[in-house]
C-alpha cells in the first residue's frame, strides 16, 4: 500500500457538490492499494501514517506525529498512486489492486486509524472527488507498507 501524506492547515473532499469529508489542521493522506496487499499491510500503513513525524516540536524540528498532536486525518482513496509511469505518455494501472480489494483494504486502513485517532474523515471510494487543501510547509511524504 502507498500513502502520499501532506501536512495541511485545512483540507476537504467534495462529491457531486457535497462535502464528503473535511478537516482543519492535520494530515491529508491519499491511499493506494496494490494487488499483493493484505489486511496486515493496511494496519502497518495506518501505523506509519499516524506516527510519522511531520509536525514541529518547540525547536521547530519535525519530531511530532499526528497522534502526538491529536490532530485530524482526511483519508482519500487514490488508485492512480499505484500507476506505472515509466514508459510512454499514458499510465498503466496494472500496479493498482482490483476495485474490490482496493475498497476492502482502504476501509481496513480507515478502521485501523479510527481505533487510535478520533478525528478521521474520508473521501468516497469509486467516485469522482474534488480535493482542496492548504499544504502547510509545504510538507509532503510518500510512505509505503
Amino acid at each position: 500500500m502507498i500513502a502520499l501524506i501532506q501536512r495541511v492547515s485545512v483540507a476537504r473532499v467534495t462529491v457531486d457538490g457535497a462535502v464528503a469529508g473535511a478537516i482543519g489542521p492535520g494530515l491529508l493522506a491519499f491511499i493506494a492499494v496494490q494487488p499483493d496487499d493484505q489486511p496486515a499491510t493496511a494496519a502497518r500503513l495506518a501505523e506509519r501514517v499516524l506516527t510519522y513525524r511531520v509536525f514541529s516540536d518547540a525547536e521547530g524540528r519535525m519530531n511530532k506525529s499526528l497522534l502526538d498532536e491529536g490532530l485530524a486525518l482526511l483519508a482519500v482513496p487514490q488508485f492512480t498512486l499505484a500507476a506505472n509511469t515509466r514508459k510512454g505518455t499514458r499510465a498503466s494501472f496494472t500496479g493498482a489492486a482490483a476495485p474490490e480489494l482496493g475498497r476492502e483494504l482502504f476501509d481496513q486502513f480507515v478502521v485501523e486509524c479510527t481505533k487510535r485517532l478520533p478525528a478521521v474523515e474520508t473521501g468516497r471510494f469509486g467516485t469522482h472527488m474534488k480535493v482542496s487543501l492548504e499544504n502547510d510547509g509545504p510538507v509532503t511524504f510518500w510512505l509505503e507498507a
